[in-house]
């Protein structure tokens, strides 16, 4: 009888833990057939107390150049890539776990005032892309799946939303390369109309079995397909992580962000800023690890004669995250049209570079120079006081600096 009794218990016990690992359920079907899922209520984050005075403690040691100012935007957990809507409303924000967050400055203080989960029924998988269209379509790009929400910017006050797959789940890379690595995709339409999805490729370096398979579909590159999820093209090969990218609006051209080969030492490669001019342009990984410098796995192979090098050579390891190109007009004339980064900071580098905000001008002639903008998240004696991810650009042309490590929003501003 005892030995039953045992036997039933663990029969349960196994059952239990069964259930509260099984994953949440999806309603995206129930939601694009726009049926009510049920779900009621969400995950408010409180935006003042000790959190907030800490977060503003730390950004009176960020240095900037004269005349412009930092200010804490909003407590965001796990902030990464950020998408301003279009009629300034509201401000989404992906993260690399499980949740998007949508961002509220309700009475236009320039202080978020709500910060919440955006449709809470779903079931995201490191959701860290969200891009807007100009017509208010949100698309956020996850690990393996696309999804589109009309009129966001409206319907996230209600914990249903309409959504639609764009690219179901399992579709974007093929499900035997999902990776937990380089997986934090980004996303851009382009002056095209279409949508652009970067998909960074998981190993360090890759081996040659995996770069017929990474050139086909796009890992390792960035692809682009219509807003409807047709038309699949690979359109840039030889990157190995790319986690931002941004049109030039002057030119219409492409400029994204690379993470360069690691293990190789503290001072090479460098990292990379990149120009496309050309669609299908290869920008020279796994050959080169970072700008002209061969990785130790390819450098016997002859390098491909098409390979495009970077139009921007950055310190190596900085980790040359989101960018944004600049089109307000509340910074002088200077920043008109620079490019704006976040570098989140090295990871393995014996001393810690990085986590700042860069700024990159483009001259006449098509060249182009970096230097910090903001920066004192590290401090002297290496120690991150947070980690800058994106750059975005709201209405009033101020910028947002996502941090994920200190779990904020922050927003900088001249002359006020």
């Amino acid at each position: 009888m005892l030995r039953l009794t045992v036997l039933a218990a663990s029969t349960a016990l196994v059952a239990s833990a069964a259930l509260a690992q099984a994953p949440a359920p999806d309603n995206l079907e129930r939601l694009s057939a726009f049926k009510t899922t049920g779900t009621t209520d969400f995950t408010m984050i409180e935006q003042g107390g000790s959190k907030a005075d800490a977060l503003r403690a730390t950004l009176e040691k960020i240095t900037l150049p004269e005349g412009f100012k930092i200010d804490l935007y909003a407590i965001v957990p796990d902030a990464r890539h950020m998408a301003v809507g279009p009629q300034g409303i509201v401000t989404f924000v992906g993260t690399r776990k499980t949740k998007v967050w949508s961002v509220t400055d309700r009475d236009k203080d320039r202080v978020a005032d709500e910060v919440k989960d955006f449709a809470p029924s779903l079931a995201f998988t490191i959701p860290n892309g969200p891009c807007f269209s100009p017509d208010g379509m949100l698309y956020i790009a996850e690990q393996n799946r696309v999804l589109i929400f009309p009129a966001a910017e409206f319907f996230y006050e209600s914990p249903d939303v309409a959504a639609f797959n764009v690219v179901a789940q399992g579709k974007l890379i093929p499900v035997e390369e999902e990776s937990y690595n380089h997986t934090a995709r980004v996303c851009r339409i382009g002056p095209d109309g279409k949508l652009y999805i970067t998909l960074g490729q998981p190993f360090n370096v890759p081996p040659p079995e995996k770069l017929e398979l990474y050139r086909r579909v796009g890992i390792g590159g960035i692809v682009r397909l219509n807003v409807d999820g047709t038309g699949r093209e690979v359109n840039t090969t030889g990157v190995r992580n790319s986690v931002g990218m941004d049109f030039n609006p002057q030119t219409g051209e492409l400029w994204f962000t690379d993470n360069q080969v690691d293990g190789m030492g503290d001072d090479i490669p460098p990292g990379e800023i990149n120009h496309q001019t050309e669609f299908q342009q290869n920008f020279g990984f796994p050959w080169y690890g970072g700008g002209s410098v061969r990785t130790n796995e390819y450098k016997d192979q002859e390098v491909p004669e098409d390979v495009v090098m970077p139009a921007v050579e950055t310190v190596a390891h900085a980790a040359d995250l989101g960018m944004t190109f600049y089109s307000g007009s509340m910074f002088p004339a200077e920043y008109r049209n620079a490019i704006f980064s976040a570098q989140h900071g090295s990871w393995n580098r014996t001393t810690p570079v990085g986590a700042r905000v860069m700024v990159t001008k483009i001259a006449e002639d098509g060249t182009a120079t970096t230097e910090p903008f903001a920066e004192g998240w590290l401090t002297p004696n290496g120690e991150y006081l947070g980690r800058p991810v994106d750059i975005a650009q709201l209405k009033d042309g101020s910028l947002l600096v996502s941090d994920d490590l200190a779990g904020a929003v922050y927003r900088i501003s001249y002359g006020e």
